[in-house]
């Protein structure tokens, strides 16, 4: 998996986990939502994305070309 679909994937988690979270536990969950929204936001204009550089770290993306699975 490149490290770019892994950040979109994350995003997508988190966003769907804190809905959940909304719905169950407090509106104040909504705050999740709008602060991966805003570091997706941020990222687009600034190339700064502090998941993408943990993931790094943990080794996703490291020499992936775009495929899912390597053959």
């Amino acid at each position: 998996m490149s490290l770019d679909r892994a950040i979109m994937a994350f995003a997508g988690v988190m966003t769907l986990v804190s809905v959940a979270l909304t719905q169950l536990v407090s509106p104040w969950w909504w705050l999740l939502t709008a602060f991966v929204g805003l570091n997706l936001l941020q990222s687009a204009f600034t190339g700064f994305c502090p998941a993408g550089m943990v993931m790094k770290r943990m080794g996703i993306g490291q020499g992936a070309d775009g495929a899912s699975c390597r053959r």
